[in-house]
This record gives structure tokens, sequence and C-alpha cells, in this order.
């Protein structure tokens, strides 16, 4: 088989199980959205492309794009969490058959590199060049633009899939395109206006280099040089893990009993099972630690820097730390229970109680950023009442809407496969629910604001978390209920997802 004819039967393979997805009705609602929001990204691209164009033509710089590069490559590698999947997560199907495995490796990787989202930048490239050729650059400017540009957008694709690779295998990996990124973000947050002055010989020198041809062949050797480091590092790490292969003399782990949770009967046992699942399995021990680091940084950085100064964007952070844990987990709720469901329906209540153990637990997780950011309360940055209003709306509200997943999601999540494990793209509710669930409180807030004074906007929001959290019993309850309605459906769904 050549290489040819193993890209288009992956892909065909791709597609046909798409649609025969047990989720797809979900699946496809996803595919929609995504498709509205590529389409408002792409006239946004135009925008900035026709906007910075404009102002190189005024400056006549139609190198000044590359000026914008590390900006934008940083949106761009942010965005790709929601529209592109590492090769190792749909490769191990392959990799069992009798095909060259570093075959597959390259046929995915090429997949990346021509992936649609890729080929959108053009959206802003193209409107780039077409403007500063109008002012007067160079044929061969406006090809240099064009080409390099698109070669930086796939650079940046292998740089995302080196990264998810990388932190897959430990967190402290996170800390490698921070630094990358910071390099182009600190001068500019940092340094006093006197001092960015400095830094104008290195941008002029910049956007010199912006309009001279030997960029692509320069991008290209880039790009070439990722791709083989990628290559390697793919193949080491999905073999690795399809092997299994166990570390010699590794000494057994001591078992933790956590004994104080037995006084609170099932539902106590059920605790156990939600520290010792974050503890052992390692794709849910990841997402846990993951979401908690990613929480420290930012109650640090709103802390400690002014970075976040305004009141609308201290607002944002401070809710979206209390509610970060809770959209990474509550989002795919009873998916990982999805692995052993059967045995979970075999007494009356189990489920209940098992609700209920979910969310004392991630009641009991909001007090790390309570205590995170209590030195911007001392600051002056936070108000009390604010800590409280958004600690009761996360524990009542958001995760009232959150836990109304579990009577819908159907999907199994792997417990121990980070790689190659399925499920890894969310349905349709979900990410409506989860994008609501960020925004609502802050537009509710805002409305608050206009009505009354902030004071009262906050001890509004304060009564509305407070009385939904105490009737938490309730409306857990209505939440298992329709649960028992849906069991025979969402038991296909998580056998077959299995």
């Amino acid at each position: 088989m050549t290489r040819l004819q193993l890209f288009r039967l992956i892909r065909r393979n791709n597609i046909l199980a798409f649609r025969r997805n047990p989720a797809y009705e979900q699946s496809v609602a996803a595919h929609v959205l995504m498709a509205i929001g590529g389409g408002m990204m792409a006239v946004y691209l135009i925008m900035f492309g026709v906007f910075f164009a404009v102002a190189a033509n005024e400056d006549h710089e139609p190198g000044a794009w590359l000026l914008l590069m590390p900006l934008l490559m940083a949106i761009d590698f942010g965005s790709r969490f929601g529209v592109q999947q590492t090769p190792f997560m749909l490769v191990k199907p392959y990799m069992l058959l009798p095909l060259p495995s570093r075959s597959i490796i390259e046929t995915f990787l090429l997949t990346a590199l021509l992936s649609p989202y890729n080929w959108m930048w053009l959206c802003f490239f193209v409107p780039y060049a077409f403007i500063v050729f109008a002012g007067g650059a160079s044929l061969g400017v406006v090809l240099t633009i064009i080409l390099s540009g698109m070669l930086f957008v796939m650079f940046n694709s292998q740089w995302y899939l080196l990264v998810r690779t990388l932190t897959a295998r430990s967190v402290f990996w996170w800390f490698l395109p921070a630094a990358v990124y910071a390099i182009y973000f600190v001068p500019i947050i940092f340094l006093k206006d006197g001092h960015l002055s400095q830094l104008s010989d290195i941008a002029d020198f910049i956007v010199m280099v912006g309009a001279q041809w030997w960029l692509v062949p320069v991008a290209f050797v880039l790009l070439a040089a990722i791709t083989l480091v990628n290559r390697h590092m793919q193949f080491r790490y999905v073999y690795e893990e399809i092997s299994r292969e166990q570390k010699r003399g590794a000494a057994l782990k001591s078992v933790s009993q956590f004994t104080f949770l037995e006084r609170f009967g099932q539902t106590g046992e059920y605790l156990k099972l939600e520290l010792k699942s974050a503890m052992r399995n390692k794709a849910i021990r990841m997402r846990v630690i993951t979401s908690l680091v990613l929480i420290a940084v930012l109650s640090l950085l709103i802390a400690y820097t002014d970075i976040y100064d305004n009141k609308l964007m201290l607002s944002f952070w401070c809710y979206y730390c209390f509610s970060l844990y809770g959209l990474t987990t509550l989002a795919k709720v009873m998916g990982p229970e999805g692995n052993y469901i059967d045995l979970l329906l075999t007494h009356r209540e189990n489920i209940l109680s098992l609700l209920k153990a979910k969310y004392y637990f991630h009641v009991a997780v909001l007090f790390v950023p309570l205590l995170l950011m209590l030195p911007a309360v001392i600051a002056g940055k936070f108000s009390l009442l604010m800590m409280l209003a958004y600690i009761f709306i996360t524990s009542g509200v958001l995760f009232l809407v959150l836990f109304q997943l579990a009577v819908y999601n159907k999907q199994t999540l792997p417990l121990d496969q980070k790689l190659t494990g399925k499920g890894n793209v969310e349905n349709g509710l979900q990410t409506i629910i989860v994008l609501v669930s960020m925004f609502a409180p802050l537009a509710l807030l805002s409305l608050l604001i206009l009505l009354f004074d902030e004071h009262a906007a906050y001890t509004i929001l304060l009564v509305i978390g407070l009385l939904f959290t105490l009737a938490h019993p309730w409306w857990l309850r209505n939440i298992y209920v329709r649960m028992m309605k849906r069991k025979y459906v969402n038991l296909e769904g998580f056998h077959a997802t299995r």
C-alpha cells in the first residue's frame, strides 16, 4: 500500500467513524457549532488582515505582519484545543494492523498539516498581501507573505501536537509553551513606556525580515525540523502506551483507605471512589492536575501582578478560577463511570449516592481557589462579597446546570489511556452548556449592576447561589429520576463506546 492510498484510507475511515458514532446526533450539533464558529473566525481574520495591511501601507512597511506573528500564533495555539486532535488519539487501531507503524504516524502528521483549519488562515494573509500589493509592494513580497505565513501556521500545528504529547506525560511541560510565548509578551506587559523604545531596533529588523524572500526557505526548514521531532516523539509515546511496558523493579503502591469517610455511609464510599480515581487513573489524574495548576497560575497572576486590573476582567477571572475545575470535569460527568455503569445499577439509588458524592467532592475543591485568592482580597483586588457570591453561584447554579449532563451523557471515557483514548470530543449539548455556564453569570451580574449598584448585585448573586446550594438534595434527586428513565438508552451508548 502506497502512502497516498494509506492517506485516503485513513481519511475515509475517519469520515465513516463520524457517521457511525453512537453519539452521531450530538457530533453533528458540535460540527454545526464549529462551522458557525469557523465562519465568524474567518470574518475576523479578514477584518484583521485588512486593518493591519492599511496600517502597514501608511508606514510603507509591508513586512510588518511578521511583528504580529507571535501574537497570532499564540491565539492559534489556544484555539487548536477545540479543533485539533493529536494523532495518538486516533492511531491505535492502525498500529495493530500489518502496516508500517512509522508510515501511519507520518500519515496522521500529514493530515494535521493539511487540515482545513490551517488553510483558514489564508483569510488573514491573502487580504493583507493584496492590500500591500495595491500599496506598492512587489509580487515577490506578496508571495513571501502568503507562503511563509502558511508555513508558520503549519509549524504551529506541529508545535501544538508536540506540546500536547509532552503535557500528556507530565503537567510540568506546560511551562515550555508558557516560556516560549512569554518571550513576546513579557516585554510588552512589564517594561515601562520609557524602556519599550529599546525594542524598536529589534522591531525594525523583524519588519525588514518580513519582506525578504529567504524567509520562505527558513520557515520551511523550521517546519521540516519540528515535523521530524514530532514524528519521533509521536511514535515513541504511542508505541509505549500500546505495548504497556512496565517499569522493572517498581514497588507496589500503598493503598489509601480514607477511613474517615466511612461515617457518611454509601455516599462516603463513593467519595472514596472519587478520590481514588483522581489519584490512580492516569486520564482522570491528568485532568485534575491540569485544572488545579491552571487555577493556581491564574490566581497568582491576579494576586501578584497588575495584568487584570480592569473591574470586568477581575470579575471574569475570579468566577473562572472557581468554575474551571467543574467546567473541565462535569462537562463529561458519568463518562468515566461508563466503564462500570452496569455494577452501579445493581442496587437502588446507587446512582443518587454517586451524584451526591460527586457534588460534595466538587464543592470541596472550591476551597483551593478560595485559599489561593486570599492574597488578592488582602491586596484589595477582590472583595470578600465577590468571592462568596462566585463560590455559591458555582456550587449552586453552575453545578446545577452541569449536573444536568448526567442525564444525557452516554459516552464512556477511558480511565488510563491518555494518548490513544477515545471520547475526547465533546458533543454539541456539552459545548452549549459549557459556553452558557462560562458567560451567563457575568451577563446577569452586568444587568444587576445596571439596575442596582455593585454591592447589591453581588449580594443578589450570593443569595441566588446560596438558595440553589441548599436545595441540592432536591435537584440531585430530580436528575437521578430522569437518569433512571433513560438508563437503557444510556447503557446502550456506554456499551457501544467502551
